[in-house]
């Protein structure tokens, strides 16, 4: 059988829920993609109608999506499209496409990132040592030249 896989940019709608489904963690949130369009002859933009998906990340990439995405950041999902058949409360059959990610980023056409590699098995309150360790060892790639960045100054 041939997946279906879709790659969409949006904003996220809403705080990342997590929620325990069996032996593993899956993050859920909304996407709205609203697309725009210019129009040469009136040489202007406009906006289509917005379109919401939902999108479940299982297990690592649940918790890194928890812990870096927030209500209103612009982000990148990639993952596979999944029919989900259900009956409302008026007892008609709808059908809702879910996207289950494979991977999710901050849109950087709208704005920088950081990034902090986590190393397998860590917990989330080590990570600030790691990331000490991880500039120290960059420092050692890079020669040992250490740029900081400048003391902001009062005006």
């Amino acid at each position: 059988m041939t997946d279906t896989f879709v790659t969409l940019h949006g904003w996220l709608g809403g705080d990342v829920q997590v929620r325990q489904a069996g032996d593993a963690q899956v993050a859920s949130f909304r996407l709205a993609c609203t697309p725009r369009r210019y129009s040469r002859r009136t040489e202007s933009w406009s906006n289509g109608p917005t379109q919401w998906y939902s999108v479940n990340a299982w297990r690592v990439l649940g918790e890194n999506c928890r812990d870096s995405l927030h209500r209103g950041d612009p982000v990148v999902v990639h993952g596979r499209l999944e029919p989900q058949v259900w009956i409302n409360n008026a007892g008609v059959e709808v059908t809702t496409l879910v996207v289950e990610a494979s991977s999710v980023g901050h849109d950087l056409n709208r704005g920088v990132s950081g990034f902090t590699k986590t190393v397998r098995g860590e917990s989330v309150g080590a990570r600030s040592g790691a990331e000490s360790e991880v500039s120290s060892e960059a420092q050692q790639h890079d020669g040992g030249d250490a740029r900081e960045e400048p003391a902001a100054t009062a005006a």
